[in-house]
């Protein structure tokens, strides 16, 4: 989640996506961004796809801790 939170912020910089740490996030966030922005157009030139990518992210993320308590709670 703290990867896409970056990238986002890169966008503030100038030429921080051309940096080798830029092309690498890039390479790691645009397939899972990109999901979401041929859904969510931009309104106003602001893309809202990166919230929406989050908060999906975050509520698989507590699906599936959810659903490993459920299935290993006989462990604790």
């Amino acid at each position: 989640m703290f990867i896409i939170v970056i990238y986002v912020l890169m966008s503030w910089f100038p030429n921080a996506y051309q940096t080798k740490l830029g092309q690498l996030m890039a390479r790691i966030c645009e397939p899972y961004l990109n999901i979401f922005s041929r859904i969510i157009p931009p309104i106003a030139g602001l893309s809202f796809a990166p919230l929406v990518a989050l908060l999906v992210l975050g509520m698989a993320q507590y699906g599936l801790m959810f659903v490993a308590q459920m299935l290993f709670s006989w462990l604790i």
